[in-house]
């Protein structure tokens, strides 16, 4: 298992140097082609309602919402609750939720002039459901994300609650003609990390004070950072002088984008609608020592899986987002090299999938990326290729709606030894070339239908997105 290990984690420290130079000094902007998300239509009729997109308040169960059949298309908050379902069968149990602390004792307040009056709770949404309803919940035991399902059948009272069977729907069915848009930072403390080699540590920071890891109190509120410290395989024949090792951090300040634009537009299902996962992106890496790397498809070596499923509340309705993201680094060499690689890189990305009546589903994808000086130093016969990157994925109630692949990285070719820096200092000794890029990739899913739009056959692709850029290079003599 050690020599596994040392093996694996070769490769990943190879392409962490290469991903640490993969970006120039000068800000690097690229998008796909695909539209900008959808641009929300006033309302036609004058029922539409522009609700608010909100993290669900955390330490209080979050409340299932309801829509009646027959019940004039409102969704309403409940008091219900999904107390245990059944995936394979479809069968849930809806039951009285816990009541909690009452609600503020402060004195209500009138409608402003003009404006409609919140519609609060009625009656009917704490009624038992029947067929034909809607049920809109967030983790529930047997649903960990969340159920979006209507009713079948009814099949009557157990001691835990009523039990039903339901079957798979769309957010459309619950949000019926309203509108709603807006982002959603997503809280560092709830997300789980899985490290894949030793060396790895998470740190966070969220607002409140809290802080967790060794990092922690250094970052800013709502980042979360993965740190990785760690020895890396070397050639087989590589004397002890060189030893590889890998060490930096990733940084992230990860947000969902959501919107939903309900409005009658003369055809079925939603106007237009968007998800999508935003944020900060920040790296520094430092890898040294001498790497080996075999001839063939490149080599990838996740360190770490991100999970989490923040709950966002979409006026009355809990929407669950998944989230995943996994951190690898990525080599592939035709030699023997020894790289001397230290960067810092800082940026932004944006993927998603929009939705507009007429049109169909278009992917966004989008990066602004920046970097400090490159310097590397390599010595090969040959070329190589290295970068850190991330697989990521956002979807709805446990299905993957996008996935995207973002890898940073460096590529050399050298004949002898390069010394370089893209500040324009350089030690040369033979022919040598740096270039510095990044590739995006990616899909958009069938389950966006979640949104009620109409399913589309296959994956619609990202489009294989690179960009790259010269960092230095030279010739021996000159």
């Amino acid at each position: 298992m050690r020599l596994l290990a040392r093996r694996l984690l070769l490769p990943g420290l190879t392409t962490l140097a290469l991903t640490a130079t993969g970006c120039s000094s000068a800000p690097h902007t690229a998008a796909t082609d695909a539209a900008a998300p959808a641009t929300l239509a006033p309302a036609g009729d004058g029922t539409s309602q522009q609700l608010d997109v909100a993290a669900a308040p955390q330490g209080t169960p979050t409340p299932a919402a309801v829509s009646r059949a027959g019940g004039k298309g409102r969704t309403e908050q409940s008091s219900l609750k999904v107390a245990s379902y059944d995936q394979a069968s479809g069968r849930a149990v809806i039951a009285k939720a816990p009541q909690g602390p009452a609600p503020s004792s402060s004195p209500s307040k009138k409608p402003e002039p003009g404006k409609k009056p919140d519609p609060g709770k009625s009656p009917e949404a704490d009624k038992p459901v029947a067929v034909g309803d809607v049920i809109a919940s967030a983790p529930a035991p047997g649903a960990p994300n969340g159920l979006l399902a209507k009713v079948t059948e009814v099949i009557g009272k157990t001691d835990r609650g009523t039990e039903v069977k339901t079957a798979s729907t769309t957010l459309a069915s619950v949000l019926n003609d309203d509108k709603a848009d807006g982002k959603v930072p997503v809280d560092p403390a709830s997300v789980t990390v899985e490290p894949l080699m030793k060396g790895v540590t998470f740190s966070y920071a969220k607002s409140g004070g809290v802080k967790f890891g060794p990092e922690g109190a250094k970052l800013p509120l709502g980042n979360l950072r993965l740190d990785v410290n760690a020895a890396v395989d070397t050639a087989p024949d590589a004397p002890a002088s060189a030893g590889a090792s890998v060490s930096g951090f990733v940084q992230l300040a990860p947000q969902v984008e959501f919107s939903y634009d309900g409005t009658p537009g003369g055809g079925s299902g939603p106007r237009g609608a968007f998800l999508g996962m935003s944020g900060d992106w920040s790296s520094q890496w430092k890898l040294q020592g001498r790497a080996a790397a075999s001839t063939g498809a490149p080599k990838r070596i996740p360190f770490a899986k991100l999970h989490s499923a923040p709950v966002i509340q979409v006026g009355p309705v809990p929407v669950v987002v998944n989230l995943d993201l996994t951190c690898y680094v990525q080599v592939e060499a035709d030699g023997r090299v020894t790289l001397d690689v230290q960067q810092d890189v800082k940026g932004d990305f944006k993927i998603g999938g929009s939705y507009a009546l007429g049109k169909g589903w278009t992917p966004v994808s989008q990066s602004n990326v920046k970097s400090t000086p490159v310097t590397a130093t390599v010595t090969a016969t040959g070329k190589v290729k290295g970068a850190l990157g991330a697989e990521a994925s956002v979807g709805l109630y446990g299905a993957v709606g996008v996935s995207a692949d973002f890898a940073p990285y460096l590529r050399g070719e050298a004949d002898a030894k390069a010394s370089a820096s893209s500040d324009g200092k350089t030690s040369l000794s033979g022919a040598w070339a740096l270039y510095g890029g990044f590739d995006l990739s990616g899909n958009l899913h069938l389950q966006l239908s979640l949104f009620g739009t109409p399913l589309f056959e296959r994956k619609i692709p990202l489009g294989a997105l690179n960009r790259e850029w010269a960092l230095a290079s030279g010739q021996a003599g000159r």
